[in-house]
Protein backbone atom coordinates (compact mmCIF):
# COMPACT_ATOMS: atom_id res chain seq x y z
CA UNK A 1 0.00 0.00 0.00
CA UNK A 2 2.88 2.41 0.76
CA UNK A 3 4.30 2.18 -2.76
CA UNK A 4 0.85 2.50 -4.28
CA UNK A 5 0.13 5.61 -2.24
CA UNK A 6 3.07 7.39 -3.82
CA UNK A 7 1.03 7.29 -7.05
CA UNK A 8 -1.95 9.12 -5.55
CA UNK A 9 -3.11 12.46 -6.88
CA UNK A 10 -2.21 15.52 -4.83
CA UNK A 11 -4.04 15.69 -1.52
CA UNK A 12 -5.71 12.28 -1.67
CA UNK A 13 -3.19 10.47 0.53
CA UNK A 14 -4.12 12.52 3.59
CA UNK A 15 -7.82 11.92 2.97
CA UNK A 16 -7.42 8.13 2.97
CA UNK A 17 -5.99 8.33 6.47
CA UNK A 18 -3.83 5.80 8.38
CA UNK A 19 -2.96 2.62 6.53
CA UNK A 20 -3.38 0.32 9.54
CA UNK A 21 -5.78 -0.03 12.44
CA UNK A 22 -2.82 0.31 14.83
CA UNK A 23 -1.82 3.66 13.28
CA UNK A 24 -5.42 4.91 13.43
CA UNK A 25 -5.67 3.90 17.09
CA UNK A 26 -2.38 5.60 17.96
CA UNK A 27 -3.39 8.82 16.20
CA UNK A 28 -6.80 8.83 17.89
CA UNK A 29 -8.64 8.71 14.54
CA UNK A 30 -10.14 5.23 14.84
CA UNK A 31 -13.89 5.08 15.44
CA UNK A 32 -16.17 2.12 16.03
CA UNK A 33 -19.10 2.54 13.67
CA UNK A 34 -22.18 0.26 13.60
CA UNK A 35 -22.38 -1.65 10.32
CA UNK A 36 -26.07 -0.82 9.93
CA UNK A 37 -25.15 2.89 9.92
CA UNK A 38 -22.98 2.48 6.81
CA UNK A 39 -24.20 2.52 3.24
CA UNK A 40 -22.28 1.84 0.02
CA UNK A 41 -20.46 4.50 -1.95
CA UNK A 42 -22.96 5.84 -4.55
CA UNK A 43 -20.00 6.53 -6.84
CA UNK A 44 -18.44 3.06 -6.52
CA UNK A 45 -16.91 2.39 -9.98
CA UNK A 46 -17.01 -1.40 -9.61
CA UNK A 47 -20.05 -3.11 -11.08
CA UNK A 48 -19.57 -6.42 -9.28
CA UNK A 49 -17.74 -7.95 -6.33
CA UNK A 50 -16.26 -11.46 -6.36
CA UNK A 51 -18.15 -13.30 -3.62
CA UNK A 52 -15.43 -15.92 -3.25
CA UNK A 53 -12.86 -13.16 -2.68
CA UNK A 54 -15.16 -11.57 -0.09
CA UNK A 55 -15.45 -14.92 1.71
CA UNK A 56 -11.67 -15.35 1.70
CA UNK A 57 -11.27 -11.86 3.14
CA UNK A 58 -13.88 -12.68 5.80
CA UNK A 59 -11.89 -15.75 6.81
CA UNK A 60 -8.75 -13.62 7.11
CA UNK A 61 -10.57 -11.00 9.18
CA UNK A 62 -12.01 -13.72 11.42
CA UNK A 63 -8.50 -14.99 12.11
CA UNK A 64 -6.55 -11.73 12.28
CA UNK A 65 -9.12 -9.00 12.85
CA UNK A 66 -9.41 -5.79 10.83
CA UNK A 67 -5.87 -4.82 9.85
CA UNK A 68 -6.85 -1.68 7.90
CA UNK A 69 -9.76 0.60 8.86
CA UNK A 70 -12.39 1.51 6.31
CA UNK A 71 -12.82 5.18 5.37
CA UNK A 72 -16.22 6.88 5.68
CA UNK A 73 -17.85 10.25 5.21
CA UNK A 74 -20.75 11.49 7.36
CA UNK A 75 -24.08 12.10 5.60
CA UNK A 76 -26.20 13.13 8.60
CA UNK A 77 -28.34 11.48 11.30
CA UNK A 78 -25.41 9.33 12.38
CA UNK A 79 -25.21 7.67 8.94
CA UNK A 80 -22.08 7.26 6.82
CA UNK A 81 -21.14 6.50 3.21
CA UNK A 82 -18.14 4.42 2.28
CA UNK A 83 -15.16 6.16 0.74
CA UNK A 84 -12.79 3.18 0.77
CA UNK A 85 -13.01 -0.38 2.05
CA UNK A 86 -16.25 -1.78 0.65
CA UNK A 87 -14.79 -5.30 0.46
CA UNK A 88 -13.87 -5.11 4.16
CA UNK A 89 -17.35 -3.79 4.99
CA UNK A 90 -19.01 -6.62 3.04
CA UNK A 91 -16.76 -9.19 4.73
CA UNK A 92 -17.62 -7.77 8.17
CA UNK A 93 -21.33 -8.07 7.36
CA UNK A 94 -20.75 -11.68 6.28
CA UNK A 95 -19.11 -12.29 9.67
CA UNK A 96 -22.15 -10.65 11.31
CA UNK A 97 -20.02 -8.12 13.13
CA UNK A 98 -22.07 -5.36 14.77
CA UNK A 99 -19.47 -2.62 14.19
CA UNK A 100 -16.21 -1.96 12.37
CA UNK A 101 -13.15 0.25 12.79
CA UNK A 102 -13.27 3.32 10.59
CA UNK A 103 -11.64 6.67 9.86
CA UNK A 104 -14.08 9.49 9.04
CA UNK A 105 -13.38 12.17 6.44
CA UNK A 106 -15.61 15.02 5.22
CA UNK A 107 -15.27 15.12 1.41
CA UNK A 108 -17.34 16.30 -1.56
CA UNK A 109 -18.84 14.05 -4.24
CA UNK A 110 -16.02 14.54 -6.76
CA UNK A 111 -13.38 13.61 -4.20
CA UNK A 112 -15.51 10.65 -3.13
CA UNK A 113 -15.48 9.27 -6.69
CA UNK A 114 -11.77 9.99 -7.11
CA UNK A 115 -10.90 8.20 -3.87
CA UNK A 116 -12.99 5.17 -4.83
CA UNK A 117 -11.23 5.05 -8.20
CA UNK A 118 -7.81 5.33 -6.59
CA UNK A 119 -8.48 2.54 -4.10
CA UNK A 120 -9.64 0.17 -6.85
CA UNK A 121 -6.80 1.12 -9.20
CA UNK A 122 -4.27 0.40 -6.45
CA UNK A 123 -5.68 -3.10 -6.12
CA UNK A 124 -6.09 -3.64 -9.89
CA UNK A 125 -9.72 -4.34 -9.02
CA UNK A 126 -11.36 -2.56 -11.95
CA UNK A 127 -12.03 -3.85 -15.43
CA UNK A 128 -10.88 -1.45 -18.20
CA UNK A 129 -14.53 -0.49 -18.78
CA UNK A 130 -15.24 0.19 -15.09
CA UNK A 131 -12.10 2.32 -15.00
CA UNK A 132 -13.12 4.24 -18.12
CA UNK A 133 -16.64 4.82 -16.77
CA UNK A 134 -15.18 6.21 -13.56
CA UNK A 135 -13.05 8.70 -15.49
CA UNK A 136 -16.04 9.55 -17.70
CA UNK A 137 -18.15 10.33 -14.66
CA UNK A 138 -15.51 12.72 -13.32
CA UNK A 139 -15.46 14.47 -16.70
CA UNK A 140 -19.21 14.58 -17.32
CA UNK A 141 -20.76 14.88 -13.85
CA UNK A 142 -18.09 17.02 -12.21
CA UNK A 143 -16.82 18.91 -15.28
CA UNK A 144 -13.21 17.88 -14.71
CA UNK A 145 -10.77 18.09 -17.59
CA UNK A 146 -8.73 15.04 -18.55
CA UNK A 147 -5.67 16.70 -17.04
CA UNK A 148 -7.55 17.27 -13.77
CA UNK A 149 -8.68 13.64 -13.72
CA UNK A 150 -5.09 12.51 -14.31
CA UNK A 151 -3.94 14.70 -11.42
CA UNK A 152 -6.69 13.42 -9.13
CA UNK A 153 -5.91 9.74 -9.63
CA UNK A 154 -2.15 10.04 -10.13
CA UNK A 155 -2.00 8.90 -13.75
CA UNK A 156 -0.74 10.37 -17.01
CA UNK A 157 -3.25 12.33 -19.10
CA UNK A 158 -2.68 10.05 -22.11
CA UNK A 159 -3.71 7.08 -19.93
CA UNK A 160 -7.01 8.83 -19.16
CA UNK A 161 -7.57 9.73 -22.82
CA UNK A 162 -6.90 6.17 -24.00
CA UNK A 163 -9.23 4.75 -21.34
CA UNK A 164 -12.06 7.11 -22.33
CA UNK A 165 -11.74 6.07 -25.97
CA UNK A 166 -12.79 2.55 -24.99
CA UNK A 167 -16.30 3.89 -24.31
CA UNK A 168 -16.65 4.55 -28.05
CA UNK A 169 -16.83 0.79 -28.62
CA UNK A 170 -20.28 -0.82 -29.07
CA UNK A 171 -21.89 -2.06 -25.84
CA UNK A 172 -21.44 -5.71 -26.82
CA UNK A 173 -17.71 -5.20 -27.31
CA UNK A 174 -17.39 -3.22 -24.08
CA UNK A 175 -18.97 -6.18 -22.28
CA UNK A 176 -16.43 -8.57 -23.84
CA UNK A 177 -13.62 -6.36 -22.56
CA UNK A 178 -15.26 -6.03 -19.14
CA UNK A 179 -15.61 -9.83 -18.91
CA UNK A 180 -11.95 -10.38 -19.80
CA UNK A 181 -12.69 -12.08 -23.13
CA UNK A 182 -10.25 -9.71 -24.84
CA UNK A 183 -7.63 -7.29 -23.61
CA UNK A 184 -7.13 -3.56 -24.02
CA UNK A 185 -4.72 -4.08 -26.92
CA UNK A 186 -7.47 -5.78 -28.92
CA UNK A 187 -9.93 -3.03 -28.01
CA UNK A 188 -7.57 -0.27 -29.13
CA UNK A 189 -7.02 -2.07 -32.42
CA UNK A 190 -10.78 -2.32 -32.95
CA UNK A 191 -11.10 1.44 -32.51
CA UNK A 192 -9.55 1.85 -35.97
CA UNK A 193 -12.93 0.79 -37.40
CA UNK A 194 -15.74 3.32 -37.68
CA UNK A 195 -18.56 0.89 -38.54
CA UNK A 196 -19.98 -0.50 -35.27
CA UNK A 197 -21.18 -3.68 -37.00
CA UNK A 198 -17.68 -4.33 -38.34
CA UNK A 199 -16.28 -3.76 -34.86
CA UNK A 200 -18.72 -6.30 -33.39
CA UNK A 201 -17.94 -8.89 -36.09
CA UNK A 202 -14.19 -8.61 -35.60
CA UNK A 203 -14.57 -8.64 -31.81
CA UNK A 204 -16.51 -11.92 -32.02
CA UNK A 205 -13.64 -13.38 -34.07
CA UNK A 206 -11.18 -12.28 -31.38
CA UNK A 207 -13.14 -14.28 -28.82
CA UNK A 208 -13.89 -17.24 -31.11
CA UNK A 209 -10.49 -17.67 -32.81
CA UNK A 210 -8.15 -16.11 -30.23
CA UNK A 211 -6.78 -13.50 -32.64
CA UNK A 212 -3.64 -11.67 -31.57
CA UNK A 213 -3.54 -7.88 -31.32
CA UNK A 214 -1.38 -7.80 -34.45
CA UNK A 215 -3.93 -9.86 -36.37
CA UNK A 216 -6.71 -7.51 -35.29
CA UNK A 217 -4.62 -4.51 -36.39
CA UNK A 218 -4.13 -6.07 -39.82
CA UNK A 219 -7.77 -7.09 -40.25
CA UNK A 220 -8.95 -3.68 -39.08
CA UNK A 221 -6.90 -2.15 -41.90
CA UNK A 222 -8.59 -4.53 -44.34
CA UNK A 223 -5.53 -6.61 -45.18
CA UNK A 224 -4.54 -10.16 -44.51
CA UNK A 225 -1.76 -11.15 -42.15
CA UNK A 226 1.42 -11.16 -44.24
CA UNK A 227 3.18 -14.46 -44.81
CA UNK A 228 6.57 -14.71 -43.17
CA UNK A 229 9.45 -15.13 -45.59
CA UNK A 230 12.84 -16.65 -44.88
CA UNK A 231 15.03 -13.96 -43.33
CA UNK A 232 18.59 -13.21 -44.31
CA UNK A 233 21.09 -10.60 -43.16
CA UNK A 234 22.27 -7.75 -45.38
CA UNK A 235 25.25 -9.71 -46.63
CA UNK A 236 22.99 -12.58 -47.67
CA UNK A 237 23.71 -14.87 -44.72
CA UNK A 238 20.72 -16.72 -43.28
CA UNK A 239 19.37 -15.64 -39.93
CA UNK A 240 20.68 -17.92 -37.18
CA UNK A 241 18.30 -20.23 -35.32
CA UNK A 242 19.05 -18.31 -32.11
CA UNK A 243 18.07 -14.99 -33.68
CA UNK A 244 14.91 -16.53 -35.13
CA UNK A 245 13.94 -17.84 -31.68
CA UNK A 246 14.45 -14.34 -30.30
CA UNK A 247 12.16 -12.94 -33.00
CA UNK A 248 9.47 -15.51 -32.27
CA UNK A 249 9.63 -14.95 -28.50
CA UNK A 250 9.37 -11.16 -28.85
CA UNK A 251 6.54 -11.44 -31.38
CA UNK A 252 4.53 -13.59 -29.00
CA UNK A 253 5.18 -11.25 -26.07
CA UNK A 254 4.65 -7.94 -27.88
CA UNK A 255 2.00 -9.19 -30.34
CA UNK A 256 3.61 -7.34 -33.26
CA UNK A 257 6.26 -7.84 -35.94
CA UNK A 258 9.84 -7.98 -34.62
CA UNK A 259 12.97 -8.41 -36.74
CA UNK A 260 16.57 -9.18 -35.80
CA UNK A 261 19.36 -8.13 -38.19
CA UNK A 262 22.69 -9.75 -37.37
CA UNK A 263 26.12 -8.25 -38.00
CA UNK A 264 29.59 -9.51 -37.42
CA UNK A 265 31.15 -9.91 -33.96
CA UNK A 266 27.80 -10.39 -32.26
CA UNK A 267 26.32 -6.99 -33.12
CA UNK A 268 23.08 -6.25 -34.89
CA UNK A 269 19.81 -4.38 -34.89
CA UNK A 270 16.41 -5.09 -33.31
CA UNK A 271 13.38 -3.63 -35.12
CA UNK A 272 9.95 -3.51 -33.46
CA UNK A 273 7.05 -2.45 -35.67
CA UNK A 274 3.94 -0.59 -34.53
CA UNK A 275 0.87 0.26 -36.62
CA UNK A 276 -0.83 3.13 -34.79
CA UNK A 277 -0.25 5.48 -31.88
CA UNK A 278 -2.36 3.23 -29.67
CA UNK A 279 -0.33 0.20 -30.75
CA UNK A 280 2.88 2.05 -29.84
CA UNK A 281 1.48 2.90 -26.40
CA UNK A 282 0.48 -0.75 -25.88
CA UNK A 283 3.96 -1.99 -26.83
CA UNK A 284 5.70 0.57 -24.62
CA UNK A 285 3.49 -0.43 -21.68
CA UNK A 286 4.48 -4.08 -22.21
CA UNK A 287 8.18 -3.29 -22.53
CA UNK A 288 8.31 -0.97 -19.52
CA UNK A 289 6.02 -3.06 -17.32
CA UNK A 290 3.97 0.01 -16.43
CA UNK A 291 1.97 2.75 -18.24
CA UNK A 292 4.20 4.87 -20.45
CA UNK A 293 4.16 8.46 -19.20
CA UNK A 294 6.48 10.10 -21.71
Amino acid sequence: MTAARRRLGRGLEALLGPTTTAEATESGELRRVPLDRIRPNPFQPRNAFDQQAISELANSMRASGLLQPIVLRPVGDGTYELIAGERRWRAARQLEWSEIGAVVRDVDDRTLLALALVENLQRDALSPIDEANGYHRLVEDFHATQSEVADLVGRDRSTIANALRLLKLPREVQQMLHDGKMDVGHARALLQLTDSRAVERLARLVVKDGLSVREVEVRARGTRTPQRRPRTTRDGRKLSPEARRIEDALRRHLQTDVYVSQRGRGGGRLTINFYSNDDLTRILDLMLGKPFEG
